[in-house]
């Protein structure tokens, strides 16, 4: 698969740094944005053979299409077990087992379930590049089966249970995806903790960032859930939280998948099994929420450290 290097662009980074990364469409089109949209999250548990776990993909993007969902968002990695609970010099899983090429049967398997289903997908993979860097990242793919564009991980956790710069590379751009609901942000899981990334996405025009993660029950579910909110609501912005569920060794996997509008409320929620979250969204109440609160446009950026 050859992709048009004016979207996909990678090299020690995922894409053109700075650029914002638009859909193929023409610029008549992308004027004609349909604003409301209605968002599935596949929360689902991973078993340690990749076809499994694409079965269960295409499935739940038949099950979300059903539901006539607009798009569907996967966690973490959702083609393997979570891997980087072991450190690399110690672990009983070929995490390179689970790396793959963007032209892998995998993903072109998502491809060509959002054609023929009508749907867009938000998958989340090991991604690995030519130059052997390995990526935690998820892609943006349009109801053709084209990939808009494509989103790593920007800050990489090294701590128990999280041995992630073990294994992944990072990012080195944080980037926007135009499609045809609006623009679209990735936060990859840790990500989300640190403010700037959802701020950034948000000032450059993001109406709804989706942060696939791997959130485990011995993590402070509460204060993630207080999070996600007050960063929707500080940024005007709906975000869509996917997690996985399920046991895997000393991890147990929380759920409770959330969406959350731009005025910081839930919007929907799921609970602790494996469970197709559907919840409607206008992407359009982002910038009307910006106008009528302006937090971020009476920021004083030359005053912050």
């Amino acid at each position: 698969m050859s992709l048009n290097p004016s979207f996909i662009y990678m090299s020690s980074s995922l894409a053109l740094a700075d650029r914002r990364l638009k859909c193929a469409l023409s610029e008549d089109c992308r004027h004609s944005y349909h604003a409301a949209m209605r968002i599935a999250l596949a929360q689902m548990s991973m078993g340690t053979a990749i076809a499994g776990n694409v079965d269960t993909s295409v499935a739940l993007i038949a099950q979300a299409a059903d539901r006539h969902a607009d798009m569907i968002v996967f966690p973490e990695i959702q083609y393997s077990p979570f891997f980087p609970q072991y450190p690399a010099s110690d672990t009983p899983l070929n995490a390179a087992g689970y790396a793959m090429r963007i032209d892998a049967p995998a993903i072109q398997a998502i491809r060509e379930a959002c054609k023929a289903k009508r749907i867009m997908a938000c998958p989340n993979v090991y991604l690995e590049q030519a130059d052997g860097r390995r990526y935690d990242t998820t892609l943006v793919i349009d109801a053709q089966g084209r990939v808009l564009g494509m989103q790593g991980m920007v800050h990489i956790a090294q701590a128990e249970r999280f041995y992630e710069q073990d294994y992944y590379t990072p990012d080195d751009a944080i980037r926007v995806i135009g499609t045809p609901f609006g623009d679209i942000g990735v936060c990859v899981c840790f990500d989300r903790h640190y403010p700037e990334t959802i701020r950034t996405l948000a000032l450059r025009g993001a109406d709804l960032v989706i942060i696939p993660t791997a959130n485990t029950s011995a993590e402070p579910e509460e204060m993630f859930l207080q999070e996600v909110r007050v960063q929707a609501f500080q940024n005007s912005v709906n975000i869509a939280m996917c997690n996985r569920v399920g046991v895997e060794d000393a991890m147990r996997f929380d759920g409770r998948s959330v969406v959350v509008g731009p005025d910081g409320q839930v919007i929907a929620m799921a609970g602790e099994e494996p469970e197709l979250l559907v919840a409607d969204l206008d992407l359009a109440a982002a910038k009307t929420m910006r106008d009528a609160k302006p937090y971020t446009r009476l920021r004083r950026p030359e005053l912050y450290v």
